[in-house]
């Protein structure tokens, strides 16, 4: 079953190629700290961070799947932001049990970073650094 077109923007199944990939997006989880982010949270996708440095903690493996019935094949992959809009200070994405990060985790002052989440194996995830 397509997806409803509605008023315009392209949506899979239905609409025009020529226009934009439409999807929900919910607010921002903004820090001003450091936290461990809720599977919820990090599903969401963005983060923004203002205030002193500190780690942007993932939830657990177990904790992110319990919540994420989808993503039970190893290769299962979303993507999260995070954007730093401190002047001063760096947050930095840490892991929680059953994570492993590829690349760079410090998102310094004044920058953003993309990450891609991807299921590595039972009980395992790897977050990449890729923008």
């Amino acid at each position: 079953m397509a997806l409803s077109n509605g008023t315009g923007g392209y949506q899979v199944g239905a609409g025009a190629t020529d226009e934009a990939i439409m999807f929900v997006q919910g607010a921002p989880l903004a820090l001003a700290a450091a936290a461990t982010a809720t599977a919820a949270q990090l599903q969401n996708g963005l983060f923004t961070f203002d205030g002193t440095a500190g780690n942007l903690t993932l939830p657990t493996v177990a904790l992110l799947e319990a919540d994420m019935s989808s993503a039970q094949k190893v290769n299962s992959a979303f993507d999260f932001f995070v954007i730093n809009l401190d002047a001063s200070d760096a947050v930095t994405l840490a892991v929680g049990t059953g994570w492993s990060i590829v690349g760079v985790a410090a998102v310094s002052a004044l920058t953003s970073a993309q990450f891609r989440a991807r299921k590595t194996g039972d009980g395992s995830w790897t977050a990449y650094r890729i923008g």
